[in-house]
């Protein structure tokens, strides 16, 4: 049974969505999906620039797995503006524990495929999450 996430493939549209969120900054972030059916990664929500945090963690299902890329922006003590790119594994503790093997399986080799990760996070529950932790995270 842990085997069974080795094979997982990634959708071309994941590295290409990515890409335009860390160059081009086309996107706010994105949610993945594991189709456990086809074995691959896709993209499963893209966020306009202008969303806020607040519509990124509502977006990430309360009960099932996600990989997902934050593009969080920010001010440093020295008035710089900034930006870093999170990645979140979203495993909440109502999610099947398969899925959550799946998801915990194929996470390091998903994170390969997006280039340009500089903040990695796990959270079980939105706590773990919270814009207080990304800003802690960030700096």
């Amino acid at each position: 049974m842990a085997n069974a996430a080795s094979g997982m493939a990634v959708h071309d549209d994941c590295k290409l969505k990515f890409l335009e969120l860390k160059a081009k900054r086309t996107y706010r972030f994105i949610v993945f999906k594991i189709e456990e059916k086809q074995k691959q990664v896709v993209v499963e929500k893209l966020g306009e620039p202008t969303q806020s945090y607040e519509d990124f963690t509502a977006s990430l299902p309360a009960d099932e797995c996600r990989y997902a890329v934050y593009d969080f922006d920010f001010v440093t003590a020295e008035n710089c503006q900034k930006s870093r790119i999170f990645f979140i594994a979203w495993s909440p503790d109502t999610s099947r524990v398969r899925s959550k093997m799946i998801y915990a399986s194929s996470k390091d080799r998903f994170k390969r495929e997006l280039d340009g990760i500089q903040v990695e996070l796990q959270a079980t529950d939105p706590t773990e999450m919270g814009l207080d932790v990304i800003r802690s995270r960030a700096s």
